[in-house]
């Protein structure tokens, strides 16, 4: 594309405009046709085609196809799909504007265009009606006038043939205009006519596309903006408890032994699944706290460890055998030890406690004199 000269150049972004309008066509052939356009009006400006101190006039046949340059790149621009909507409407509006403005300078927009516009929007929907339908004849009058100059072209080439091949003419084909350059160039001054009318609408028309999407931007920014305000003022008085990480502490809350706003503290840090695992630091803000409580187990996490459970364990059976073994020490000392007496014990008491020693310590010394099983003579009579 680089090395094609301007005429060509022109010609192939004329096609790819031409088929972008009438059947539309995929984003790469758009694309391409910009492009090729772009490279035309820098060929254009370096050339140096036009000046300000000409008038149409001046300009030669050759050169006057390329006014339209900037009113094809205005329509292809306008074609291109990317998010940005607002800036393609700005570009093709810079680019319309720029071609009316050169048009304008080279007398070709009509008086009645410069007149409306020199005098402002219409303040009545019937003015503007009415500038619509003056342009709407114009726009057709130049379209049958291209059809028209584009059937005097197919007669001639029909009658060039057959001279060529030596065949009669009839009458009509005979009338051909002596300078080819003179139908050109009202082939150009139309197409720039034409040109002109559908650069004066789309002017309006991508205006207007721009002032509802900037309406509907603004309304969503004042829409976000507010719910977001909103949110900062209800969280203040919406701020969750903090969760309970103890399972422990968050079965007692389940059975009624404890309460949720009762302070717990405890040594085990939970294991983290959410965004603080990641990045191995402390809940800073509210919104990481929040963050983190997300992806969490449903099942209950331990509250120890293995080494901690199995301390604890050996230490509840460490006491369990000292009390096992000061119970058993009571069990097998002298059950008639001497009690201590309380103050204020009667004599009578007294002296039953010693009666019963007594009478323990002569049964005794009875059992210590007769050895068990004495007295028992059927053990010595023989069988039989």
């Amino acid at each position: 594309m680089e090395d094609m000269p301007l005429p060509a150049l022109f010609e192939q972004a004329r096609k790819i405009h031409a088929t972008a309008t009438e059947s539309g066509a995929d984003q790469e052939l758009v694309k391409k046709g910009c492009e090729a356009l772009n490279k035309c009006e820098d060929m254009v400006n370096k050339l140096g085609l036009f000046s300000a101190n000409e008038t149409k006039e001046d300009i030669s046949t050759t050169n006057l196809k390329y006014i339209l340059v900037p009113f094809y790149l205005a329509e292809l621009t306008e074609k291109l799909a990317q998010d940005d909507r607002i800036q393609i409407l700005k570009t093709s509006q810079a680019k319309l504007k720029e071609f009316i403005s050169f048009c304008e300078a080279m007398e070709l927009v009509p008086k009645e265009e410069l007149e409306s516009c020199m005098q402002g929007a219409p303040n009545s929907v019937a003015d503007q009606r009415a500038r619509k339908i003056a342009r709407f004849k114009r726009q057709r009058a130049a379209e049958s006038k291209l059809l028209e100059i584009k059937e005097r072209k197919e007669r001639r080439g029909r009658s060039t043939k057959a001279a060529a091949l030596s065949t009669p003419v009839e009458a009509g084909e005979e009338e051909v205009l002596d300078d080819d350059g003179e139908e050109e160039r009202e082939a150009w001054n139309t197409t720039i006519s034409l040109a002109i009318c559908k650069a004066l609408d789309l002017l309006e028309m991508f205006k207007k596309e721009e002032e509802m999407l900037s309406a509907v931007k603004d309304r969503q920014a004042k829409k976000a903006e507010a719910w977001h305000r909103d949110a900062a003022v209800h969280a203040q008085y919406t701020k969750p408890s903090p969760p309970i990480t103890c399972a422990t502490f968050a079965q007692d809350v389940l059975e009624g032994r404890a309460k949720a706003s009762q302070a717990h503290d405890h040594k085990h840090q939970p294991l983290l699944f959410g965004p603080a695992s990641l990045v191995n630091g402390s809940l800073a803000t509210d919104r990481e706290r929040m963050a983190a409580q997300v992806f969490q187990p449903s099942h209950r996490l331990p509250t120890m460890s293995i080494e901690e459970a199995g301390l604890r364990e050996m230490e509840i059976m460490n006491k369990w055998q000292e009390r096992n073994a000061r119970l058993m020490e009571e069990a097998n000392s002298s059950w008639y030890k001497e009690r201590k007496s309380k103050p204020g014990q009667d004599d009578d008491e007294e002296d039953v406690d010693d009666a019963a020693q007594e009478k323990a310590r002569a049964w005794d010394d009875w059992k210590d004199d007769i050895p068990r099983g004495a007295g028992n003579k059927k053990l010595d009579i023989p069988c039989g």
